[in-house]
């Protein structure tokens, strides 16, 4: 099934974080937090200003980003957990 987002959403994977501390303690999945880092998979058109005009997207898919520990919303798209948030959730890009 192919999804595109509308507006200015944005379809995100997840990336999953390490499994090992700085120090070498292995981190049990119990324990693990949910990674606020992902990789955009595919973007909407944009948002429509108050003329109608589209508001250009500032992330486009394969992004690396940095979102908000509570932001978006979960959903399976092909057996896949994905997520689908606005492009304001979003903090910032990974170089």
């Amino acid at each position: 099934m192919a999804f595109t987002p509308l507006h200015d959403r944005v379809l995100v994977r997840r990336v999953e974080s390490e499994e090992k501390t700085a120090g070498g303690l292995i981190i049990p999945d119990s324990a693990k937090e949910k990674p606020a880092e992902g990789e955009v998979v595919s973007v909407g058109a944009g948002a429509r200003d108050e003329d109608g005009d589209r508001i250009a997207m500032d992330v486009k898919a394969g992004d690396k980003i940095l979102f908000g520990k509570w932001s978006g919303t979960e959903v399976t798209v092909d057996g896949e957990e994905l997520l689908i948030m606005k492009e304001s959730d979003i903090l910032g890009l990974m170089a």
